[in-house]
């Protein structure tokens, strides 16, 4: 099955796509930037599953930001892994070749705030360093990421997520895997 976000002009489109015998949807919900997804994984557990497309601009990355936030204060426990294409760096240390560095602090700052927020870490990397490049090579970011609830990581610790090399898209697809659970993004 499959559930999407539609593209506006060429960015900003989202589809999910998952295989019923695995994976039974309870409920859906889809919005600007974003697919929420919660069900029952192979009759054991009830994850939920948001994969964004988050804005480049601050501002619009902010309201995307304020509507997950909801989303997990509606849903709150249980077994969270938030995925995509956030648009954003942690640190300046995942860019590189960019001359914004100074301008980014403000982003950089609410970016872990709202992961801070959303009680979700990072699930540790494995492979590439960065998600996304120019065509040229000469920027690089790392925009893409599995956050992950501690419940997940106590249901599946030794959780990674590793960035595969890339295709025909400008972002690197990034698979997460643990012992049972295997994601991939992108």
């Amino acid at each position: 099955s499959w559930e999407a976000y539609p593209a506006s002009n060429a960015a900003g489109g989202i589809i999910c796509i998952w295989n019923d015998r695995h994976f039974k949807v309870e409920s859906r919900i889809t919005g600007a930037g974003f697919i929420l997804l919660i069900g029952k994984w192979r009759q054991e557990t009830q994850p939920v599953h948001v994969n964004i497309y988050s804005p480049c601009n601050l501002q619009n990355k902010r309201i995307l930001w304020d509507s997950v936030k909801q989303l997990k204060d509606q849903n709150p426990g249980g077994y969270w892994c938030i995925l995509g294409d956030f648009n954003n760096i942690r640190s300046p240390a995942e860019r590189l070749g960019s001359c914004q560095r100074g301008s980014m602090d403000g982003s950089i700052r609410e970016f872990n705030e709202w992961i801070a927020d959303m009680e979700v870490e990072e699930v540790p990397s494995v492979g590439k360093r960065f998600t996304w490049s120019r065509s040229n090579g000469t920027t690089k970011s790392k925009l893409d990421r599995f956050l992950v609830s501690p419940e997940w990581i106590s249901k599946w610790p030794g959780s990674s997520q590793h960035t595969l090399h890339r295709n025909f898209s400008d972002h690197c697809p990034v698979l997460l895997r643990s012992k049972s659970a295997l994601l991939a993004f992108r």
